[in-house]
């Protein structure tokens, strides 16, 4: 199936790339970089898909500057090593802004990269902390922090769900073990101590020895900060294993790819993630042209929106600078309000989100369904 995605998001792409109208021989280059193929391929789709549509829209209407806008692909296979290459191959090819990365573990390598060489970079996914807690000026995200989203988790946990009893899983990345920690960190901090703690190594396919491990204990919710492959992994032996544990996952899951990789054991669990995009007003112009342009695209994804929002936000900054120099860009953003289709969006001084919303979510008849309301604090 994901084979038969990429070829239609490739060709769909293509047929893009190749009707937009003449501009001008000269292109104002940007960069998206993610895990375009591989396990993590999934999500490198839905970032290109918001991209192309904002690369579409901005050439329809001329351009900016009066210049083809162009997106130079990077497939980092959420390796920080080949995102590393991703991002000195930007530099070379002169791209003035980026979005991306996916992955937190490739993100806040390359950041000093692009600060080097003053390129605005805007993540649509990585929550880690570390990201924007550097005191970098070129970085941004138009997601949320893991410190973010583990006050939500645990809250959930423990006042709605009210169980004390949990078994806290990561994947030892820079994302999925930094969530996980934070979580932790929230859960004790409203009097529950993990009765079960521990990393698995991404790419393991037998995880039954530790999840017999965590079964001795007894957990009530079984957590996990990481990504879906893994995440299917433990949810299916768990259930192999007779440990009924609920499982609770972080945003790295929400994917379709999940529900159907872990079937029936997928059904009633919860996971952290952005506000449904279907019951935002603003995204409404945004879903309506995705669904004409990417009829087969399985889900509505905020990251997908999160993608198309950066990309517009790095344009809207070279339109309204008249200038494709990093340090004007990088200044324009950090003191302007967005009217954005995720809503209006205004960074602090660190890059992140002045309001970062996320919400609890249960698949349901192998479906994600948003069950809490996003309340403003």
């Amino acid at each position: 199936m994901r084979r038969i995605l990429v070829f239609v998001f490739t060709a769909i792409f293509l047929s893009l790339l190749f009707t937009q109208p003449a501009i001008s021989a000269e292109t104002v280059k940007l960069g998206l970089a993610g895990p375009l193929t591989g396990d993590q391929g999934v999500f490198g789709e839905l970032l290109k898909i918001g991209a192309v549509i904002a690369m579409e829209e901005w050439n329809e209407k001329g351009g900016v500057l009066g210049k083809r806008v162009e997106f130079i692909w990077g497939d980092d296979q959420h390796d920080p090593k080949q995102a590393v290459s991703v991002a000195n191959k930007f530099v070379n090819e002169g791209v003035v802004g980026v979005v991306g990365h996916f992955n937190s573990s490739c993100s806040i390598p390359v950041s000093t990269i692009y600060a080097r060489f003053d390129i605005p970079q805007i993540t649509p996914a990585s929550i880690n902390s570390e990201f924007t807690d550097r005191g970098l000026k070129n970085v941004f995200r138009t997601c949320g922090r893991d410190d973010q989203q583990a006050i939500v988790a645990a809250d959930f946990i423990v006042n709605t769900l009210k169980k004390t009893k949990i078994a806290v899983f990561h994947d030892k990345t820079t994302y999925g073990q930094g969530l996980a920690d934070k979580v932790v960190g929230e859960l004790k901090k409203l009097g529950v101590e993990p009765v079960f703690y521990t990393g698995v190594v991404q790419g393991d396919k037998d995880y039954t020895a530790v999840l017999t491990a965590a079964k001795q204990k007894g957990p009530e919710i079984l957590y996990f900060g990481g990504i879906h492959p893994e995440a299917i992994l433990l949810a299916r032996q768990s259930r192999e294993l007779g440990l009924n544990a609920v499982m609770f996952n972080g945003s790295g899951t929400f994917t379709q790819e999940f529900i159907d990789g872990a079937g029936p054991a997928a059904e009633g669990s919860y996971i952290t993630f952005y506000p449904d995009p279907e019951k935002i007003e603003a995204a409404q112009p945004f879903i309506k042209k995705l669904k004409e342009k990417f009829p087969q695209a399985r889900e509505i994804s905020a990251f997908t929106i999160n993608s198309y929002v950066a990309a517009n936000i790095l344009l809207e900054a070279i339109q309204a600078t008249g200038s494709t120099d990093g340090k004007k860009l990088s200044d324009y953003i950090h003191k302007t309000r967005f009217n954005t289709a995720a809503g209006p969006i205004q960074f602090d001084e660190k890059g992140d989100l002045i309001e970062a919303p996320f919400v609890v979510w249960q698949v349901q008849s192998g479906k994600f369904v948003q069950i809490q309301e996003f309340r403003k604090k």
